[in-house]
């Protein structure tokens, strides 16, 4: 099936998923995650009327985000991977960040915009060794110090879940997220990819992540 046929299929899917959770599919954003497709299957999606995508890699986006404006294609490429503090000046090359995990990395970022950059919160919830993120308790402070400083804007929470056979089982991590967000009265919860992104929708996230079920399996990183 084409890129377009299968964005078809993943927005019907999140619709039914919305439906179901009493939820208007509008409130729930797709991030279709390009990595490792080469820029032209994100002008093919945005042939097909999309336009909010993730990127993981810094050095792959920007090289990607070069690629379309020589293609004429404009779109929303969102960073959603692990932002290492010496590569903090290129975060305004993307229309937001949503895995900001430290103060310190939020701290040099805000040095390097001349522009207001939305931003969400990385949260581990599943208190995962190897992912990044701050834990549910550090993230109320941490919020307050980062809303605090200019040049950024503290739009919501992201998180990771585990991988599971059993998407249900998954479902404590959004409800944690969606209460952390609700205390902290920020809008976006940025949860829920290909595999557990139903339940993610049924726990209130406004935005999915989705790569596969669009742009099919991943090949070697560019």
């Amino acid at each position: 099936m084409s890129i377009a046929d299968n964005l078809e299929r993943v927005n019907e899917q999140i619709a039914s998923a919305s439906l179901r959770a009493g939820r208007d599919p509008a409130d729930v954003s797709l991030i279709a995650v390009s990595k490792t497709f080469p820029a032209e299957a994100i002008a093919e999606a945005s042939a097909a009327g999309h336009r909010q995508f993730g990127e993981n890699r810094v050095q792959e986006g920007l090289t990607k985000l070069d690629q379309l404006q020589e293609l004429r294609v404009e779109v929303d490429l969102h960073l959603i991977g692990h932002l290492q503090r010496n590569k903090a000046r290129h975060a305004g090359s993307f229309a937001s960040v949503q895995s900001v995990d430290s103060v310190r990395l939020a701290e040099a970022i805000s040095r390097r915009l001349d522009r207001t950059l939305p931003i969400m919160l990385e949260v581990n919830v599943g208190q995962e060794a190897t992912k990044n993120g701050f834990t549910v308790d550090e993230t109320p402070a941490a919020c307050e110090q980062i809303c605090e400083l200019p040049n950024l804007s503290v739009t919501g929470l992201m998180t990771i879940a585990p991988e599971v056979a059993d998407a249900e089982s998954v479902r404590p991590v959004f409800q944690q997220l969606r209460e952390l967000a609700e205390r902290l009265q920020l809008p976006e919860l940025s949860m829920g990819m290909s595999n557990d992104y139903a339940v993610a929708i049924e726990e209130g996230a406004t935005m999915v992540r989705i790569g596969r079920a669009i742009f099919g399996q991943r090949g070697a990183q560019p």
